[in-house]
């Protein structure tokens, strides 16, 4: 099953999930002594969350960026927050140290986070070793989101997979994701209006 949080997407053939908090969204949480406030939450609060719950529950992520200085940024983040030394596979990345990250991910000897630059992470990647793809920030063209979220929906993949594309509301990003969802919406459009004709 494909599973997508944030404005929604879809789970295995077209379901939609919605209620995902989205970044700068307020949000109820308690500190570990239980005391409740409400915060307002940005992206990078939010991909903490996600990294944290999904090494809480021993899974494993893909993290992508279109950009190489975001992905190197990201690394140095995950190291110094939570000590993991996530492998950051991109355009530079040399045919063999690409498949060594590949080969570590999908048998588990390699860190649990593989960040991963949407140009690279296009075509020719099976990671099904992934329950989570986190696209940390959004590509002009959804069909290389698509692709690359694909590489963890793979033949072969038996366990749900969770995508989550973080969006901060007000900004750019924000009309960004409006302009992926209307070409989505076309793209739609247009294939569904051909089906059936002839």
């Amino acid at each position: 099953t494909l599973a997508y949080s944030e404005y929604g997407g879809r789970i295995g053939i077209g379901r939609v999930v919605r209620g995902a908090i989205k970044p700068g969204q307020r949000v109820a949480r308690s500190d570990r002594h239980g005391n409740e406030s409400t915060v307002k939450i940005g992206k990078l609060e939010r991909f903490d969350e996600l990294i944290t719950d999904l090494l809480d529950r021993d899974e494993r992520a893909l993290v992508f960026t279109q950009f190489r200085e975001m992905g190197d940024l990201i690394v140095r983040h995950v190291d110094e927050q939570f000590r993991v030394r996530a492998p950051f596979l991109h355009g530079g990345t040399s045919r063999q140290r690409r498949d060594a990250m590949i080969d570590g991910f999908q048998d588990l000897t390699a860190p649990p986070i593989l960040v991963v630059s949407l140009q690279a992470g296009g075509t020719g990647l099976n990671l099904t070793a992934a329950s989570q793809g986190i696209h940390y920030d959004r590509w002009r063209n959804p069909a290389v989101e698509d692709q690359a979220t694909d590489r963890a929906w793979r033949i072969g993949q038996t366990r749900t997979v969770n995508v989550h594309k973080l969006v901060c509301e007000g900004t750019v990003e924000e009309k960004i994701a409006a302009v992926i969802e209307d070409k989505k919406a076309l793209a739609q459009q247009v294939v569904g209006g051909g089906e059936g004709e002839g």
